[in-house]
């Protein structure tokens, strides 16, 4: 990332941080355009005032996945406990004095959810959560419930091309042969890029990714 649109980044989101209680911000955008990324240089660079609570943390386990036929959309909106996700959010918004919440991680090796991974301190004053689906209107579904309890949603993009040879190569690193990668992102995850794309206009800001 260019360092100039990173330190205007981080200058953004450490005004969130200020104390007097918490704030959530959310990066959204398709899959591969560099969300993860972006959220962990930013928790990084706000030294201890900012923890990290990725959405992928609520993927269905493997095996639910697969009783539930499922498995070959992993990925999709109805492959995510939801629920789950907007109580944790809830939660976060109000911390109690002297409360850690754990909030769960995602273990690419593993291609599994972990619980209990990730310790939010009740006196962290930005939560950084990231995920495709932070701007996805479903109607009355459940993913229209995540917006609102976030303070401030970005919106990232990156050129197409960009995009998906990222996200094969990601494939690749962490178990596909390349041929069952491209079948996947082509099948799975493009589909995907293209039910959140319209989240773009509702996005508080749009971060184009270099």
């Amino acid at each position: 990332m260019d360092p100039q649109q990173l330190t205007r980044l981080t200058a953004r989101a450490r005004r969130l941080a200020a104390p007097g209680g918490r704030r959530i911000l959310g990066i959204a955008g398709a899959p591969g355009a560099g969300k993860s990324t972006l959220a962990e240089r930013l928790v990084e660079d706000l030294r201890g005032t900012a923890v990290l609570v990725p959405m992928d943390g609520f993927h269905l386990a493997g095996a639910e996945l697969r009783r539930l036929g499922r498995a070959g959309r992993k990925g999709a909106p109805d492959t995510f406990d939801t629920a789950g996700y907007t109580a944790l959010l809830t939660r976060l918004r109000t911390p109690e004095p002297g409360t850690t919440v754990y909030a769960p991680a995602f273990d690419r090796t593993l291609e599994e959810p972990v619980a209990g991974s990730i310790p939010v301190a009740p006196d962290v004053p930005l939560v950084i959560t990231e995920g495709n689906y932070l701007l996805y209107d479903d109607g009355e579904g459940p993913w229209a419930r995540v917006a609102p309890l976030l303070d401030e949603v970005w919106f990232l993009e990156l050129d197409d091309r960009r995009r998906l040879h990222r996200l094969i190569d990601r494939h690749v690193r962490f178990g596909k042969d390349r041929e069952h990668a491209e079948r996947w992102v082509h099948g799975s995850d493009e589909p995907n890029a293209r039910l959140v794309a319209p989240g773009r206009d509702r996005a508080d800001l749009v971060v184009r990714m270099p």
